[in-house]
């Protein structure tokens, strides 16, 4: 049986594509201080960045299910993964050098390389099956964690706390159900050729092609985007062009994580720009924006904070 390409699909694809160069573009303004947006931390950029982890992870699973319907293809399933794989371990090393322990140690590539493997034998299957694994790999988290996946070695299962954060986390628990339900409706749309066929109908125009394209594309529109738009604004913060925000920054988060501990947010106000002015005179404030991970700058960083809050007087109008 030889399926019409589904036009549909590498137009999800692409949206998908363009919601992650949003995400990291608006992630790398906020990175370097030009904006005040919590892409790291709130509550709403976490679950968009969710979707578009879920989005690519479903994708797969949907294509998978489509390329092996007949029979397993295992020459270009595996010429597929060794690109999926190569790709992951070059963002891992980039990462590494760019963000030091907090570098991607299981990603977005990593978890469709992997995702891939334990839904390929599903494409054999019935659909009832794969919807099966993925509610059982989705739901994994809230039954079967446990301190005996904590650390960085079992940090790929999504069943333990790693020693570290990272800038892209996506565990194979829960995201590697999104891939096993993508194969469930691959089964559907095997089944029900028409209809795909109807889904194509309205992509034709601008808008879709261009859509469909970065969607064709997205392994190399992934590589490439974020490592020109860091570069961008990195390039820009240093040679001076744009405003440096990042004291302003600091002192705002420095102040909010102070409040929310010791409750007196004039006195975390006063001690985070006391932080702020200390390690500027120090002359360590550049290396630490540079460089937020280096564990003698955080050594440094913490004895100033330390001092400060001891050197500031309490409000007495707060009590």
């Amino acid at each position: 049986m030889t399926l019409q390409r589904i036009l549909a699909l590498d137009a999800l694809r692409g949206i998908a594509v363009v919601a992650m160069v949003i995400y990291h573009l608006s992630w790398d303004l906020s990175w370097f201080g030009h904006v005040e947006w919590n892409v790291a931390g709130g509550a709403g950029w976490r679950a968009f960045a969710a979707l578009i982890a879920g989005t690519f992870l479903f994708v797969a699973g949907i294509s998978l299910s489509l390329a092996h319907h007949d029979a397993i293809r295992w020459g270009p399933f595996l010429k597929r993964e060794a690109v999926i794989v190569a790709a992951a371990a070059a963002v891992s090393v980039a990462t590494f050098f760019a963000f030091g322990d907090t570098f991607v140690r299981f990603g977005i590539l990593h978890a469709i390389a992997a995702a891939s493997l334990i839904a390929l034998p599903f494409t054999r299957l019935p659909a009832i099956f794969a919807a099966a694994a993925a509610a059982f790999a989705a739901t994994l988290p809230l039954w079967a964690s446990g301190h005996v996946f904590d650390g960085q070695w079992l940090l790929w299962t999504g069943l333990g706390q790693p020693t570290y954060g990272a800038v892209d986390y996506v565990p194979l628990a829960p995201w590697s159900g999104a891939t096993l339900l993508g194969v469930a409706v691959g089964k559907i749309l095997i089944a029900h050729p028409d209809r795909a066929k109807a889904s194509n109908e309205q992509l034709t125009g601008p808008a879709g092609r261009g859509i469909r394209l970065a969607g064709r594309h997205s392994l190399a529109i992934y590589l490439l985007h974020q490592p020109l738009l860091y570069g961008l604004f990195w390039g820009l913060s240093v040679s001076g062009l744009t405003p440096d925000r990042s004291v302003a920054i600091f002192e705002r988060d420095c102040t909010a994580s102070c409040t929310a501990t010791f409750g007196d947010e004039a006195v975390c106000r006063a001690s985070c720009a006391c932080t702020a002015q200390g390690l500027q005179d120090q002359g360590v404030w550049q290396d630490l924006v540079a460089k937020p991970q280096d564990p003698d700058l955080r050594l440094t960083l913490n004895q100033t904070y330390s001092q400060c809050l001891r050197d500031t007087p309490a409000d007495p109008l707060s009590n």
